[in-house]
This record gives structure tokens, C-alpha cells and sequence, in this order.
């Protein structure tokens, strides 16, 4: 995912690890007054070496500079919560992705929504492709036809519990097609149940014409000629 330069290049995007029992207790209010972009990784606590033992437990910590800085200015920025290592990144999207292990079922997945972000940086933006998208939509409208959900407020709620990966979709542009979705599936349910009751009505009439009919076909045989 990322390799090693010299310390006179210059480049923005940082990453490094950190162990638990190597960082200070206050390591994530450290990076956070640091004011920089930056994601850390949910806890890896279920990565395997490739023997099949267990990986020391760990956080990927991925550092996303406004400006290029020297190797030896990442490693102080590092140094300040005892990050172990100092990588430099080619591909920002790839990396971000890596913190969960998106794109490699072969390893151990992580939640991204257990992925925290700091200085501003917009984990789901990074790792966003129009593909995850199309797919989340996808699944929010099987969901929302399986559980006849009528109002988008249930929705949000919904996924802000149980479906973190379409809330983080909802809040990041894809609200639009699925407010749309499920006004569409309202107003057409409306009409559908509006047609029958027209039907039901039509039917009635028609009922009650055909016995008026029979009732005077009846009331004139009735009347002596």
C-alpha cells in the first residue's frame, strides 16, 4: 500500500501504526489538537500474519497534509503520539479504503463506521466510488419495498443504527435519489389505493342501478294491469 522514500522527498500523505501499549492514554486528543486531516483505522485486533498467528493489535493512522512535507517533518508529527514506522502513501483513496480492508476479503473487514476523522477529512468522500454508491442505493431501495417504508425520517433513523455504511451514503449525496424513491413509491401507492376506491365506488353504483332495476322491474309486475 505505500513504500518507503528518502527523507528529502516531499509528498502530503502520511501513514503510520500505533500499538496501545506504545501511545500515551491522550494519543487521539493529541491528533486531534494537531488541526490536520487525518483517519484512524478501526482497531485491527483480528489481522493474521501469514503463518495464520495474530497480528499484534493495532490502528492505522493516515495523515493527509495541505501541503508536501519532508519525511523527517512527517516523523514529527508521528513522534507526538508514538506512531511506530513512517510510510509514505501513493494512492489516498487506496490507503483509506486499506484502513478497513475494503478491497481485500481475503483478510480480517472492519466497520467504517468505526473509522474516525479528524481536521475535516471526509473518510466516506475519500473512499467513495459511483460504484459503492449505486450499490447502497440499491440496497436502501430493497429495503425500503421489503419494509414498506413511507417517510424518509424513518429511514435516516434506521440506518443512523443499523446500516452505517447507507447513512454514511445518505448524508454524502445520496439522499436526493432516495427521498425521490420513496416519494414516488408514496404518491403511486396513493394513487393505486385511490383507483380502488374509485373501482370499489363504480361498482357500487353500478350494484345499486342493477338493483333499482329489479326493484321496479318487480313493483310493475306487481301492479295490476
Amino acid at each position: 500500500m505505500a513504500e518507503k522514500k528518502s527523507s528529502k522527498a516531499r509528498t502530503r500523505n502520511y501513514a503510520t501504526v500505533v500499538y496501545q501499549d506504545s501511545a500515551p492514554e491522550n494519543w487521539r486528543e493529541i491528533i486531534s489538537e494537531l488541526k490536520i486531516p487525518i483517519f484512524i483505522s478501526p482497531y485491527h485486533d483480528k489481522d493474521l500474519l501469514p503463518t495464520g498467528e495474530p497480528k499484534k493489535p493495532h490502528w492505522h493512522v493516515m495523515i493527509m497534509f495541505e501541503g508536501v512535507k519532508t519525511e523527517d517533518q512527517a516523523k514529527e508529527i508521528i513522534a507526538k503520539f508514538n506512531g511506530v514506522g513512517c510510510e509514505t502513501i501513493n494512492s489516498m483513496r487506496g490507503y483509506a479504503r486499506y484502513l478497513c480492508h475494503l478491497d481485500s476479503p481475503d483478510k480480517a473487514q472492519y466497520d467504517i463506521g468505526e473509522v474516525n476523522c479528524y481536521g475535516g477529512a471526509d473518510f466516506m468522500n475519500c473512499i467513495g466510488t459511483m460504484a459503492d454508491k449505486a450499490k447502497a442505493i440499491r440496497e436502501m431501495m430493497a429495503h425500503i419495498e421489503e419494509n414498506d417504508i413511507l417517510y424518509f425520517s424513518d429511514l435516516l433513523m434506521d440506518c443512523s443504527v443499523n446500516h452505517s455504511d447507507w447513512f454514511d451514503c445518505l448524508i454524502n449525496a445520496g439522499s436526493y435519489v432516495i427521498k425521490e424513491f420513496i416519494k414516488s413509491r408514496t404518491y403511486k401507492k396513493d394513487r393505486e389505493r385511490s383507483g380502488d376506491a374509485i373501482a370499489n365506488n363504480e361498482k357500487l353504483l353500478q350494484e345499486n342501478h342493477l338493483l333499482r332495476e329489479r326493484l321496479e322491474y318487480y313493483r310493475k309486475k306487481e301492479v295490476p294491469q
